[in-house]
């Protein structure tokens, strides 16, 4: 069995400041976090930017930058940019940073789809910003937008810096999807494919249908792909545990999950590292170094 590689996603663009005080913000708040998470045993670090005032979510090169650097003085993580950005943030501004900093991987988003996180306002109601009730509440009405010719444009602006990219899959329509772009030439095998489970709008977070991604995305690409996992909220660690016996690599993180057990906000992305390592430890699964994962992904490697 070959090693699972652990991606710790910092921050995300879902979660927002007045919902815990520990998610990480500020540029520095953010590389902190994700060095503490490589050290704790993530191989890969996801990465979105935020405002440093306000903690809104952005695509500001800059600001991607000062992380990037601060992490890679410190460790050799993976480094993974997000191409998703936050909601309603245009294609060319969330490729932004991607295009200027030239990571080994980026997160793809295999289709359009309904992405509304306004049931979060059932549980949060006092804000410490103003635009963060409004965030919240306008997802309702919003559609994630990658359209097929936003997809196309993504790889052929990025593939000729060397960066590859994991294929967020949220349904089984997606995983076609990436099939078709197969078919048509347009990415090349090994792919990175992300499961993403348990987001309203998208498929939900059981075993069952963990089990039907694999069993789709094997019937479509064989041995051509590696698969991770992610669950958002409470079915986090339950579907990484599955997603290891099943031989795939598990995504952790703030960004799918503000707690670290029932009731309990996690304090640091390293915890919930931490506790997949426990996990994946009791499955006899050897955990991934950044080197292993570069070698399994076939990542070009650091830059600079």
């Amino acid at each position: 069995m070959s090693k699972t590689i652990i991606t710790a996603a910092i921050t995300g663009s879902i979660h927002t400041p007045s919902m815990s005080p520990y998610l990480p913000v500020t540029p520095k708040e953010i590389a902190d976090q994700a060095i503490g998470a490589a050290r704790a045993g993530a191989a890969i670090v996801h990465l979105h930017a935020r405002n440093p005032e306000t903690g809104e979510p952005a695509s500001s090169p800059e600001l991607y930058r000062e992380i990037v650097t601060r992490i890679t003085d410190a460790c050799d993580v993976v480094i993974n940019i997000t191409t998703g950005g936050g909601n309603n943030m245009s294609v060319e501004q969330r490729l932004a940073a991607a295009v200027e900093l030239k990571p080994e991987i980026c997160s793809l988003n295999m289709g359009s789809m309904n992405f509304p996180m306004h049931t979060l306002l059932r549980k949060y109601t006092e804000f410490r910003h103003g635009w963060e009730r409004e965030y919240i509440e306008e997802s309702r009405d919003f559609v994630f937008k990658s359209t097929f010719k936003d997809i196309e444009d993504t790889v052929r602006l990025l593939s000729p810096l060397g960066t590859r990219f994991e294929f967020e899959c949220y349904d089984v329509g997606h995983l076609y999807t990436l099939s078709f772009f197969e078919r048509e030439g347009l990415i090349e095998a090994p792919y990175a494919v992300q499961f993403v489970m348990g987001i309203l709008g998208g498929i939900g977070a059981s075993l069952e249908e963990l089990v039907h991604l694999k069993t789709t995305a094997d019937r479509l690409f064989d041995s051509r792909y590696r698969f991770s996992v992610l669950a958002g909220g409470k079915a986090q660690m339950r579907i990484a545990a599955g997603a290891a016996i099943l031989g795939g690599n598990v995504r952790v993180g703030m960004e799918d999950s503000l707690f670290i057990s029932a009731g309990q906000l996690c304090e640091s992305n390293a915890q919930q590292v931490e506790k997949a390592v426990r996990i994946l430890s009791e499955l006899s699964c050897d955990i991934a170094t950044p080197a292993n994962a570069r070698q399994m992904l076939e990542l070009k490697g650091r830059v600079g």
